[in-house]
């Protein structure tokens, strides 16, 4: 079973007891993704043994040639994959102690940004 979610992914900030009343964009960034998330995976969905994709939408100043051309292919730039990854147990689970296993993690360049998991 193949699910996409059609959310653009995001790190997992480094959050401080100020994060409640300050709001920095990261933080502000990380929690409408997180609110996202939660509505549109299902809570019973088990992450193990699954393998994950993550797709970051190509900027709007590259050129059409450019983007034909990075369409698909390794995303090797921040975020890191761990912390991306992080974002995604951490707004999934309350408890992430029970993720033992996943069968890969790629992250991608795309037109439109998502979350495969199959």
């Amino acid at each position: 079973m193949t699910i996409l979610l059609e959310i653009t992914p995001v790190p997992k900030p480094r959050q401080t007891r100020a994060d409640k009343w300050k709001k920095r964009p990261a933080v502000m960034r990380y929690r409408a993704f997180a609110d996202e998330l939660r509505l549109k995976l299902p809570r019973d969905v088990d992450l193990n043994g699954r393998s994950v994709e993550f797709t970051f939408k190509m900027p709007k100043s590259w050129s059409r040639t450019k983007k034909a051309q990075m369409d698909g292919t390794p995303h090797l730039q921040t975020p890191d994959l761990d912390n991306t990854l992080k974002a995604l147990i951490d707004a999934h689970l309350s408890d992430d102690s029970g993720i033992w296993s996943l069968a890969g993690l790629t992250k991608r360049w795309g037109y439109r940004g998502s979350i495969r998991i199959w």
